[in-house]
């Protein structure tokens, strides 16, 4: 499986409300994009404090390189990163092959 993780940091002046909205896009998305084999998210709760501002963490699986890359540009992805994209702060992307 293809990992496809992101994490968030928010703009400080970034509502409750506002995030609450892109957490609710973030879970519809699995049900927009069939190319999505996996599909999890949430929000920082560690006590380390190592986080450096990041909140969310979202994680999408696929089953190849070519069904991200078609995630990639779906026009549901890419009106969520719409959404986001204004009140993100900082987002850092990390796709990598599950190991074992």
């Amino acid at each position: 499986m293809l990992r496809h993780v992101v994490l968030f940091r928010w703009k400080p002046d970034t509502s409750a409300g506002k995030v609450r909205e892109i957490e609710d896009a973030f879970r519809a998305l699995p049900g927009k994009i069939s190319q999505i084999a996996a599909f999890e998210w949430g929000r920082d709760i560690s006590v380390q404090n190592l986080h450096q501002g990041f909140t969310h963490c979202l994680m999408v699986s696929f089953a190849s390189e070519a069904d991200r890359d078609i995630y990639a540009t779906h026009p549901d992805h890419l009106a969520f990163i719409a959404l986001c994209g204004p009140h993100r702060e900082g987002l850092l992307v990390v796709d990598y092959f599950a190991g074992s």
